[in-house]
């Protein structure tokens, strides 16, 4: 390490780092070792970005419109080069709004859909794919579909699931079983998860991404089309006994698709193996979990070598702590607030109000250069 980084260090860690939280207190940069030299240097140089990754996790992704819509409405708004998204579950919700003419508009339109949602109390899978259904059908309309494939340079890549053995059932009964198993197999293994699922890429046809030769689990490639593009969104959000698995894909081999988490929870894949490339990834959380499964395993953490030129953006803690109950908006919400949607509602809204107050703040530390100085090491 150079006597310059030693020094950035120093300074980030003690009275300097507090001096620009003070100014910029909402937000947070965390990157690998090769970005972290990179952003040091230079900031944030758009051009330098190929790949943007969009975790799964429900509802979380409210607090990251802000910094969508200043990234797609504002920074990448003249763009020619190809930009690669690949999204898992949620993460292919929201990029399918960011992918048309007006991805501000279309941003607003999914967050008031989402936002929309009402359940029974213990609604049935059935009822919450039906839900899903009307969701997508009012951001993701036909003229949409041709606009998110025609996009002058934007490449949608979704992330899902192909179902193996005992996740084929429909009804919860094995469905529950299966996750048992897979749980169990997943604290022994990571990549014992092959054995009940196998990786799906639904990518842009255009062009091969980046991270099209993605290693660690078998994989299945199939390229997106009118025909297949909204059963594809469908697929990488169908959560195991909470929503019914997609099957009869155009285009996609026969099965039972489910949602990308279940091995793509938060994109630990080489995203670009350029080490001049930066992988920007606006996510709600400073770590990165592998897999979904993952989430109370806290030795499973994202591989360095993966991390490597990757730039997380998220909410600070402090952005967290000031967030009505002290957290971002998760899926729990539902049973959390159940017969009490208007009380969901107002805290759901006040953290999408947080999140735009942080976009802000992330152009303000683009445009001044303050995030040469507030980006901190990612410590896996």
């Amino acid at each position: 390490m150079s006597l310059e980084y030693l020094l950035i260090d120093i300074l980030v860690s003690a009275d300097f780092y507090s001096y620009l939280i003070a100014m910029l207190k909402n937000i947070s940069f965390i990157a690998g070792d090769r970005a972290l030299e990179i952003i040091r240097d230079e900031g944030l140089n758009p051009d330098r970005v190929r790949v943007i990754p969009g975790a799964a996790g429900g509802p979380k992704w409210l607090v990251l419109g802000g910094i969508d819509r200043i990234l797609f409405g504002t920074i990448f708004s003249e763009r020619k080069e190809p930009l690669f998204l690949l999204g898992s579950s949620i993460g292919s919700w929201r990029f399918a709004a960011i992918c048309q003419a007006d991805p501000v508009k279309s941003i607003d339109l999914f967050e008031e859909a989402y936002l929309d949602q009402h359940y029974s109390k213990f609604p049935t899978a059935e009822e919450v794919s039906g839900a899903s259904r009307v969701i997508l059908d009012r951001y993701v309309h036909d003229d949409a579909v041709q606009m998110i494939l025609k996009h002058p340079y934007l490449r949608l890549n979704m992330l899902a699931v192909s179902s193996r053995h005992i996740f084929k059932a429909a009804s919860r009964p094995p469905l529950a079983i299966g996750m048992v198993l897979a749980s169990v197999c997943n604290i022994i293994s990571r990549h014992m998860m092959g054995l009940f699922f196998s990786r799906t890429l639904f990518y842009d046809r255009r062009e091969a991404p980046p991270f099209y030769d993605m290693k660690g689990f078998s994989l299945r490639r199939v390229p997106l089309d009118r025909s297949n593009l909204k059963p594809a969104i469908m697929a990488s959000g169908s959560i195991p006994m909470v929503m019914d698995g997609v099957s009869g894909i155009p285009g996609a081999p026969e099965g039972v698709y489910r949602d990308g988490g279940m091995i793509d929870y938060q994109l630990d894949i080489p995203l670009d193996p350029d080490p001049d490339r930066i992988v920007l990834f606006p996510h709600y959380s400073e770590s990165v979990i592998p897999g979904w499964l993952d989430k109370h395993l806290p030795w499973r953490k994202a591989k360095k070598s993966n991390m490597r030129n990757v730039l997380i953006v998220s909410p600070s803690r402090h952005f967290v702590d000031n967030l009505p109950y002290g957290k971002i908006p998760d899926r729990n919400d539902f049973m959390k607030f159940s017969g009490h949607d208007a009380e969901r509602l107002t805290y759901w809204k006040k953290s999408i109000e947080a999140g735009r107050h942080m976009g802000e703040e992330f152009y303000e530390a683009l445009l001044s250069g303050k995030i040469r100085t507030m980006v901190k090491r990612y410590q896996p």
